[in-house]
């Protein structure tokens, strides 16, 4: 009998169970989800290109749940990473707002029972 494989993604709870998604997410969670997601792949792939494509980025960051995501924006000490230079300017709107919900969302999911997905 031949078995199909399975890829680790599908065991990952993208969306975390009520209150935790609402309360980390904010009034609308999927467009931080979206924020989060989007903010990373802007911020790994420069526009001259990358061996990675911006919605690959993006992929791989939206199958995680939010507090993994809000840690693509943030440092070891749950800072806000530096904006990338192409990021930079009056583009750089978008990057702050997202870094903000990071911040806020890493320190909500620091006193939920997550177990690994927080």
């Amino acid at each position: 009998m031949r078995h199909s494989r399975v890829t680790a993604a599908s065991f990952i709870a993208r969306v975390l169970p009520n209150p935790y998604e609402t309360a980390l997410g904010g009034p609308d969670p999927e467009v931080t989800q979206h924020l989060l997601a989007a903010v990373h792949a802007d911020f790994s792939c420069p526009p001259t290109g990358h061996s990675i494509s911006w919605q690959d980025c993006y992929d791989a960051a939206q199958q995680r749940p939010l507090p993994h995501r809000a840690g693509f924006l943030l440092d070891e000490c749950g800072n806000p990473v530096p904006v990338p230079a192409h990021r930079g300017g009056e583009a750089s709107d978008r990057p702050r707002t997202a870094q903000a919900a990071a911040v806020r969302t890493h320190r909500e999911a620091r006193g939920m029972p997550l177990g690994n997905q927080g």
